[in-house]
Parts: structure tokens; C-alpha cells; sequence
């Protein structure tokens, strides 16, 4: 009797290890959300921005399918590119980080758009925003609202 106890405490401790070695190797294979933030909203105003720096720790690239958030009605990723001396905002579809490398979203360059939030986004609040691969596969991130 005190054998099998033994034993199937053995089992259960060799478990835990082996179930503690797979979730953390998948945590630091997964994209991360680096010094993010979204932009604090004056009253009334109906769109922000957010930025960061995503980061692809895995082996494989990501392929970036689609922000969303319970905190807005629409998330796109956009890209602010000078053309003929005009400063433009487009819409980027998807895009591809690669293996071991990161996208910076900044001012003046590559961020998201939040529009349409559904209450009033002041400082110090913190939002649900996720993210969508081309694959399916779904990471959600808390970023905090901070007015710079």
C-alpha cells in the first residue's frame, strides 16, 4: 500500500514538472505586446491610438490577421507613410513578424487605430485588446491608457 502511494505520488510529481516545462515553453514561444499603451481620450473625441512593440520569440513568423477589443467598436493596424511630401494613414491588411523579430508601433509610423470606443477611455484604465492570426490562433493583451 505505502509502495503504490509512493508510486502514484511519483506519477504526479513527474506530471506537474513535465505539464510546468510544456506551459512555459509555450508562454515564451508566444508574441508579446512590449511598452504598449493607448492614447488617453478627450471627451467626446471617438478615436485613439495604440502602440508598442510586438515581439515574435517562436521559430516560426506571425502573420498578423486582425486586432479587436471589447473596449472599441473597430482596431486596425495602419502605417503613416510620407508620398510625394504628404503624410498619409493607411490601412495595413495583415503583417508578417518574423521569426526572433518585432514590429515597433510609434507615433508616425506603424500603430492602431481604436475607434468607436464603447465608454469614455481615460488615463490609467487598462484594455482588453486581441490579437488574430492568420492562423487562427488568438492572444489577448491588458495595455494601459496613459496620457503622453
Amino acid at each position: 500500500m505505502v509502495k503504490n502511494i509512493q508510486n502514484n505520488f511519483l506519477g504526479l510529481l513527474i506530471s506537474l514538472v513535465l505539464l510546468a516545462a510544456c506551459n512555459s515553453a509555450r508562454v515564451e514561444n508566444e508574441p508579446a505586446f512590449e511598452d504598449a499603451w493607448i492614447r488617453a481620450l478627450p471627451s467626446g473625441v471617438k478615436m485613439t491610438a495604440g502602440f508598442g512593440t510586438l515581439t515574435n520569440p517562436g521559430s516560426e513568423p506571425l502573420e498578423i490577421a486582425a486586432f479587436t477589443s471589447p473596449s472599441f467598436g473597430d482596431v486596425s493596424l495602419h502605417r503613416t507613410e510620407i508620398i510625394n511630401g504628404i503624410s498619409k494613414m493607411r490601412e495595413v491588411r495583415n503583417a508578417v513578424i518574423d521569426s526572433g523579430s518585432h514590429l515597433v508601433l510609434e507615433p508616425g509610423s506603424y500603430h492602431l487605430m481604436l475607434m468607436m470606443p464603447a465608454a469614455e477611455i481615460q488615463a490609467g484604465q487598462v484594455i482588453t485588446l486581441d490579437m488574430t492570426l492568420a492562423d487562427g490562433r488568438q492572444f489577448s493583451f491588458q495595455v494601459p491608457v496613459d496620457k503622453r
